[in-house]
Protein backbone atom coordinates (compact mmCIF):
# COMPACT_ATOMS: atom_id res chain seq x y z
CA UNK A 1 0.00 0.00 0.00
CA UNK A 2 3.35 1.90 -0.13
CA UNK A 3 3.82 2.21 3.68
CA UNK A 4 6.69 2.04 5.31
CA UNK A 5 6.95 -1.00 7.68
CA UNK A 6 9.57 -0.43 10.61
CA UNK A 7 10.18 -3.32 13.14
CA UNK A 8 11.19 -2.23 16.90
CA UNK A 9 14.55 -3.31 18.13
CA UNK A 10 12.73 -4.92 21.06
CA UNK A 11 9.98 -7.01 18.99
CA UNK A 12 12.88 -9.42 17.61
CA UNK A 13 14.22 -9.67 20.92
CA UNK A 14 11.76 -10.99 22.19
CA UNK A 15 12.01 -14.59 20.67
CA UNK A 16 14.25 -15.00 23.34
CA UNK A 17 12.02 -14.05 26.12
CA UNK A 18 9.43 -17.03 24.40
CA UNK A 19 12.75 -19.18 24.39
CA UNK A 20 13.04 -18.44 28.45
CA UNK A 21 9.67 -19.21 29.04
CA UNK A 22 9.07 -22.12 26.84
CA UNK A 23 13.12 -23.72 27.84
CA UNK A 24 15.55 -24.30 25.60
CA UNK A 25 14.73 -27.97 25.24
CA UNK A 26 11.60 -27.03 23.63
CA UNK A 27 12.94 -23.95 21.41
CA UNK A 28 10.92 -25.06 18.45
CA UNK A 29 8.00 -24.30 20.68
CA UNK A 30 9.29 -21.06 21.91
CA UNK A 31 9.62 -20.15 18.33
CA UNK A 32 6.30 -21.24 17.36
CA UNK A 33 4.71 -19.28 20.58
CA UNK A 34 6.74 -16.11 19.06
CA UNK A 35 4.98 -16.39 15.11
CA UNK A 36 1.60 -16.72 16.79
CA UNK A 37 2.14 -13.24 18.27
CA UNK A 38 3.27 -11.91 15.24
CA UNK A 39 0.65 -13.29 13.53
CA UNK A 40 -1.63 -12.15 15.49
CA UNK A 41 0.07 -8.40 15.18
CA UNK A 42 0.23 -8.78 11.58
CA UNK A 43 -3.91 -9.64 11.71
CA UNK A 44 -4.29 -6.14 13.60
CA UNK A 45 -2.05 -4.03 11.55
CA UNK A 46 -3.30 -5.14 8.22
CA UNK A 47 -7.15 -4.56 9.76
CA UNK A 48 -5.89 -1.08 10.78
CA UNK A 49 -4.18 -0.33 7.33
CA UNK A 50 -7.05 -1.42 5.65
CA UNK A 51 -9.64 0.75 7.20
CA UNK A 52 -7.02 3.53 6.65
CA UNK A 53 -7.33 3.17 2.67
CA UNK A 54 -11.31 2.86 3.37
CA UNK A 55 -11.17 6.19 5.15
CA UNK A 56 -8.71 7.80 2.62
CA UNK A 57 -5.75 8.55 5.64
CA UNK A 58 -2.88 8.33 3.88
CA UNK A 59 -0.27 6.49 5.76
CA UNK A 60 3.99 7.55 5.48
CA UNK A 61 5.50 4.44 8.45
CA UNK A 62 3.85 1.73 10.80
CA UNK A 63 6.04 0.98 13.48
CA UNK A 64 5.43 -2.47 14.82
CA UNK A 65 5.77 -3.60 18.28
CA UNK A 66 4.41 -6.36 19.85
CA UNK A 67 1.10 -5.07 21.29
CA UNK A 68 0.73 -3.24 17.69
CA UNK A 69 1.64 -0.83 15.36
CA UNK A 70 2.21 3.04 15.45
CA UNK A 71 1.32 4.98 12.57
CA UNK A 72 2.91 7.93 10.92
CA UNK A 73 0.59 9.68 8.25
CA UNK A 74 1.84 11.79 5.50
CA UNK A 75 -0.37 14.21 5.65
CA UNK A 76 -1.54 17.07 8.69
CA UNK A 77 -5.41 16.09 7.02
CA UNK A 78 -4.60 12.46 7.17
CA UNK A 79 -3.64 12.86 11.02
CA UNK A 80 -6.53 14.86 12.12
CA UNK A 81 -8.91 12.87 10.06
CA UNK A 82 -7.36 9.75 11.87
CA UNK A 83 -8.34 11.87 15.30
CA UNK A 84 -11.56 12.96 15.16
CA UNK A 85 -15.02 11.63 13.48
CA UNK A 86 -16.00 8.76 12.04
CA UNK A 87 -12.20 7.49 11.25
CA UNK A 88 -11.06 7.64 14.83
CA UNK A 89 -13.60 5.32 15.92
CA UNK A 90 -13.45 3.09 12.73
CA UNK A 91 -9.24 3.12 13.62
CA UNK A 92 -10.26 2.49 17.24
CA UNK A 93 -12.49 -0.37 16.69
CA UNK A 94 -10.74 -2.09 13.90
CA UNK A 95 -7.96 -4.08 15.59
CA UNK A 96 -9.61 -5.55 18.34
CA UNK A 97 -12.57 -6.51 16.37
CA UNK A 98 -10.52 -8.13 13.85
CA UNK A 99 -8.52 -10.15 16.64
CA UNK A 100 -11.39 -11.13 18.17
CA UNK A 101 -12.82 -12.49 15.30
CA UNK A 102 -10.12 -14.21 14.32
CA UNK A 103 -10.06 -16.05 17.92
CA UNK A 104 -13.58 -16.64 17.53
CA UNK A 105 -12.76 -18.17 13.65
CA UNK A 106 -10.05 -20.56 15.28
CA UNK A 107 -11.55 -21.80 18.12
CA UNK A 108 -14.26 -23.09 15.85
CA UNK A 109 -11.57 -24.25 13.57
CA UNK A 110 -10.04 -26.44 16.08
CA UNK A 111 -13.21 -27.30 18.08
CA UNK A 112 -14.96 -28.61 15.07
CA UNK A 113 -11.60 -30.51 13.79
CA UNK A 114 -11.59 -31.94 17.71
CA UNK A 115 -13.77 -31.61 20.57
CA UNK A 116 -11.28 -33.11 23.22
CA UNK A 117 -8.91 -30.03 22.81
CA UNK A 118 -9.70 -27.79 26.21
CA UNK A 119 -9.48 -24.11 24.75
CA UNK A 120 -10.88 -22.71 28.56
CA UNK A 121 -7.72 -24.54 30.73
CA UNK A 122 -5.32 -22.33 32.54
CA UNK A 123 -2.93 -21.52 31.38
CA UNK A 124 -4.08 -19.80 28.29
CA UNK A 125 -1.06 -18.38 26.78
CA UNK A 126 1.68 -21.50 27.11
CA UNK A 127 4.23 -22.82 24.44
CA UNK A 128 2.80 -26.38 25.76
CA UNK A 129 -0.39 -25.64 24.22
CA UNK A 130 0.12 -24.01 21.10
CA UNK A 131 -3.42 -24.39 19.51
CA UNK A 132 -4.94 -22.74 22.49
CA UNK A 133 -2.70 -20.16 22.51
CA UNK A 134 -3.43 -19.41 19.17
CA UNK A 135 -7.06 -18.40 20.11
CA UNK A 136 -6.09 -16.94 23.42
CA UNK A 137 -2.91 -14.42 21.76
CA UNK A 138 -5.59 -13.11 19.10
CA UNK A 139 -8.05 -12.53 22.08
CA UNK A 140 -5.26 -11.20 24.59
CA UNK A 141 -3.97 -8.58 21.88
CA UNK A 142 -7.93 -7.73 21.46
CA UNK A 143 -8.84 -7.58 25.45
CA UNK A 144 -5.44 -5.45 25.49
CA UNK A 145 -6.49 -2.75 23.77
CA UNK A 146 -9.62 -1.88 25.62
CA UNK A 147 -7.92 -0.55 28.63
CA UNK A 148 -7.52 3.13 28.67
CA UNK A 149 -3.81 3.33 27.97
CA UNK A 150 -2.16 5.21 25.65
CA UNK A 151 -1.18 4.50 22.80
CA UNK A 152 -3.32 1.49 23.16
CA UNK A 153 -6.93 1.97 20.91
CA UNK A 154 -8.98 2.92 23.70
CA UNK A 155 -6.69 5.30 25.45
CA UNK A 156 -6.57 7.06 21.79
CA UNK A 157 -10.25 7.75 21.76
CA UNK A 158 -9.97 9.27 25.66
CA UNK A 159 -6.78 11.49 24.31
CA UNK A 160 -8.58 12.57 20.99
CA UNK A 161 -11.74 13.52 23.32
CA UNK A 162 -9.47 15.32 25.82
CA UNK A 163 -7.78 16.93 23.07
CA UNK A 164 -10.99 18.69 21.60
CA UNK A 165 -11.20 20.98 24.71
CA UNK A 166 -7.39 21.52 25.56
CA UNK A 167 -5.54 20.52 22.15
CA UNK A 168 -3.33 17.81 21.09
CA UNK A 169 -0.12 19.01 22.44
CA UNK A 170 -1.72 18.86 26.31
CA UNK A 171 -3.76 15.65 25.58
CA UNK A 172 -1.18 14.08 24.20
CA UNK A 173 1.45 14.57 27.22
CA UNK A 174 -1.75 13.83 29.36
CA UNK A 175 -2.44 10.35 27.91
CA UNK A 176 1.44 9.31 27.19
CA UNK A 177 1.86 9.96 31.00
CA UNK A 178 -1.16 8.03 31.86
CA UNK A 179 -0.29 4.88 29.47
CA UNK A 180 3.28 5.15 31.38
CA UNK A 181 1.48 4.85 34.73
CA UNK A 182 -1.07 2.04 33.90
CA UNK A 183 2.04 0.29 32.07
CA UNK A 184 3.57 0.66 35.43
CA UNK A 185 0.73 -0.97 37.42
CA UNK A 186 0.79 -3.94 34.60
CA UNK A 187 4.19 -4.44 35.70
CA UNK A 188 3.84 -4.34 39.28
CA UNK A 189 0.76 -6.98 38.96
CA UNK A 190 3.27 -9.50 38.38
CA UNK A 191 3.89 -10.25 42.08
CA UNK A 192 0.47 -10.94 42.78
CA UNK A 193 -0.56 -12.59 39.53
CA UNK A 194 2.43 -14.17 38.46
CA UNK A 195 1.39 -13.74 35.01
CA UNK A 196 4.63 -13.26 32.51
CA UNK A 197 1.79 -12.09 30.26
CA UNK A 198 0.77 -8.54 32.14
CA UNK A 199 4.70 -8.00 32.21
CA UNK A 200 5.24 -8.06 28.82
CA UNK A 201 2.27 -6.14 27.48
CA UNK A 202 3.40 -3.42 30.88
CA UNK A 203 6.80 -3.32 29.30
CA UNK A 204 5.54 -2.35 25.50
CA UNK A 205 2.66 0.09 26.50
CA UNK A 206 5.08 1.72 28.53
CA UNK A 207 7.89 1.91 25.20
CA UNK A 208 5.11 2.92 23.06
CA UNK A 209 3.83 5.97 25.25
CA UNK A 210 7.56 7.33 25.16
CA UNK A 211 7.50 6.87 21.46
CA UNK A 212 4.22 8.64 21.15
CA UNK A 213 5.46 10.95 23.80
CA UNK A 214 8.61 11.98 21.89
CA UNK A 215 6.51 12.18 19.29
CA UNK A 216 3.66 14.78 20.26
CA UNK A 217 7.20 16.84 21.83
CA UNK A 218 8.62 16.92 18.14
CA UNK A 219 5.21 17.80 16.68
CA UNK A 220 5.25 20.83 19.31
CA UNK A 221 8.36 22.15 18.14
CA UNK A 222 8.11 21.83 14.70
CA UNK A 223 4.48 23.30 14.79
CA UNK A 224 6.29 26.72 16.55
CA UNK A 225 9.28 27.20 15.16
CA UNK A 226 9.17 29.21 12.42
CA UNK A 227 11.53 29.44 9.04
CA UNK A 228 12.93 32.49 9.90
CA UNK A 229 14.61 30.96 13.15
CA UNK A 230 16.56 28.26 11.27
CA UNK A 231 17.19 28.86 7.46
CA UNK A 232 20.66 29.84 6.50
CA UNK A 233 21.23 33.71 5.78
CA UNK A 234 24.50 33.58 4.49
CA UNK A 235 24.24 31.21 1.31
CA UNK A 236 25.68 31.26 -1.97
CA UNK A 237 23.65 31.58 -5.47
CA UNK A 238 24.45 30.87 -8.82
CA UNK A 239 23.04 32.51 -12.27
CA UNK A 240 22.14 30.13 -15.31
CA UNK A 241 24.22 32.00 -17.40
CA UNK A 242 27.39 30.35 -14.78
CA UNK A 243 29.63 28.32 -16.32
CA UNK A 244 30.25 24.52 -15.09
CA UNK A 245 33.33 25.32 -14.43
CA UNK A 246 32.92 28.60 -12.55
CA UNK A 247 30.11 27.04 -10.73
CA UNK A 248 32.77 24.32 -9.85
CA UNK A 249 34.94 27.14 -8.88
CA UNK A 250 32.43 28.62 -6.75
CA UNK A 251 31.29 25.77 -4.90
CA UNK A 252 35.01 24.86 -3.47
CA UNK A 253 34.53 27.73 -1.63
CA UNK A 254 31.36 26.94 0.18
CA UNK A 255 30.15 23.90 2.46
CA UNK A 256 26.84 23.83 0.78
CA UNK A 257 25.91 20.94 -1.46
CA UNK A 258 22.94 22.89 -2.96
CA UNK A 259 22.79 26.36 -4.66
CA UNK A 260 19.43 28.15 -5.42
CA UNK A 261 19.77 29.38 -9.63
CA UNK A 262 18.32 32.84 -9.58
CA UNK A 263 18.18 35.55 -12.87
CA UNK A 264 18.47 38.44 -11.30
CA UNK A 265 15.71 38.28 -7.87
CA UNK A 266 13.65 35.75 -9.44
CA UNK A 267 14.07 32.25 -8.43
CA UNK A 268 14.76 29.69 -11.70
CA UNK A 269 16.45 26.80 -10.44
CA UNK A 270 18.19 24.62 -8.12
CA UNK A 271 21.22 22.84 -8.71
CA UNK A 272 23.53 20.60 -6.73
CA UNK A 273 27.15 19.96 -6.44
CA UNK A 274 27.48 16.62 -7.10
CA UNK A 275 25.37 16.98 -10.43
CA UNK A 276 27.78 20.04 -11.73
CA UNK A 277 31.12 17.17 -10.86
CA UNK A 278 28.94 14.63 -12.73
CA UNK A 279 28.49 16.96 -15.91
CA UNK A 280 31.88 18.13 -16.61
CA UNK A 281 33.26 14.45 -15.95
CA UNK A 282 30.60 13.24 -18.78
CA UNK A 283 29.62 15.99 -20.97
CA UNK A 284 32.44 18.77 -20.24
CA UNK A 285 31.96 22.43 -19.49
CA UNK A 286 28.51 24.11 -20.44
CA UNK A 287 26.14 26.17 -18.60
CA UNK A 288 24.42 25.92 -14.97
CA UNK A 289 20.95 26.53 -16.83
CA UNK A 290 21.24 22.95 -18.46
CA UNK A 291 21.90 20.69 -15.67
CA UNK A 292 19.77 22.45 -13.00
CA UNK A 293 16.25 21.34 -11.60
CA UNK A 294 13.41 23.10 -12.25
CA UNK A 295 10.96 20.95 -10.36
CA UNK A 296 11.07 22.97 -6.44
CA UNK A 297 9.07 23.92 -3.89
CA UNK A 298 9.67 27.47 -1.60
CA UNK A 299 8.81 28.06 1.24
CA UNK A 300 8.07 31.86 3.22
CA UNK A 301 9.57 33.25 6.27
CA UNK A 302 6.53 32.83 8.61
CA UNK A 303 5.90 29.38 7.53
CA UNK A 304 6.19 26.46 10.01
CA UNK A 305 9.28 23.97 10.15
CA UNK A 306 6.55 21.02 10.68
CA UNK A 307 5.23 22.51 6.76
CA UNK A 308 8.60 22.50 5.46
CA UNK A 309 9.91 19.30 6.76
CA UNK A 310 6.49 18.09 4.66
CA UNK A 311 7.49 19.43 1.76
CA UNK A 312 11.52 17.90 2.12
CA UNK A 313 10.25 14.56 2.99
CA UNK A 314 7.44 14.84 0.19
CA UNK A 315 9.59 15.66 -2.60
CA UNK A 316 11.64 12.93 -4.33
CA UNK A 317 15.05 13.83 -4.02
CA UNK A 318 14.06 16.83 -2.79
CA UNK A 319 16.95 18.15 -0.54
CA UNK A 320 16.89 22.08 -0.44
CA UNK A 321 14.14 24.37 -0.16
CA UNK A 322 14.43 28.47 -1.04
CA UNK A 323 12.66 31.09 1.77
CA UNK A 324 11.64 33.40 -0.63
CA UNK A 325 10.08 37.26 0.37
CA UNK A 326 8.15 39.23 -2.23
CA UNK A 327 9.79 36.46 -5.45
CA UNK A 328 13.52 37.08 -3.55
CA UNK A 329 15.80 34.22 -1.60
CA UNK A 330 16.38 35.34 1.84
CA UNK A 331 17.17 31.99 2.92
CA UNK A 332 17.91 28.43 2.48
CA UNK A 333 16.60 25.21 4.53
CA UNK A 334 18.19 21.88 3.26
CA UNK A 335 18.43 18.59 5.09
CA UNK A 336 22.15 18.73 5.61
CA UNK A 337 21.99 22.19 7.55
CA UNK A 338 18.05 21.49 9.52
CA UNK A 339 19.64 19.29 12.27
CA UNK A 340 21.91 21.41 12.80
CA UNK A 341 20.18 24.68 13.00
CA UNK A 342 17.83 23.25 15.35
CA UNK A 343 20.17 21.92 18.26
CA UNK A 344 21.75 25.77 17.80
CA UNK A 345 18.06 27.39 18.29
CA UNK A 346 17.40 24.94 21.03
CA UNK A 347 20.11 26.54 22.89
CA UNK A 348 19.74 29.95 21.92
CA UNK A 349 16.07 29.18 23.80
CA UNK A 350 17.13 27.81 27.03
CA UNK A 351 20.14 30.69 26.84
CA UNK A 352 17.29 33.60 26.44
CA UNK A 353 14.91 31.97 28.94
CA UNK A 354 17.54 32.02 31.52
CA UNK A 355 18.36 35.35 30.73
CA UNK A 356 14.71 36.59 31.00
CA UNK A 357 14.61 34.23 34.24
CA UNK A 358 17.59 36.12 35.81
Amino acid sequence: MGVEVRVHLFFPLLIFVFLGISGLDQWPRGVALFLILVAAVLTRETARLLTAAWFGLRLRAVLLLPFGGLFAYANPESQENANQGAGQFAMALAGPLVNFLAALALAASILGASSSINLFSEPFLTSAHLLRGLVWMQAFLGLLHLLPAYPLDCGRLIRNSFARKHGFGPAGRAAAGLGQALAFLLMLSYMPLRDPWLVLAGFFIMIGAQIEDQGVFFQSVVDTVRMREVMLTDFATLSPSDTLADALARCVHSLQEDFPVVRGPHLVGIVSRQRIVDALRHDGNGYVQSVMSRAFQVARPEDTLGTTIRRLTAGQGLALIPVTESGRVVGIVSVQNLMSSMSLLAEKRRFDSQESGG
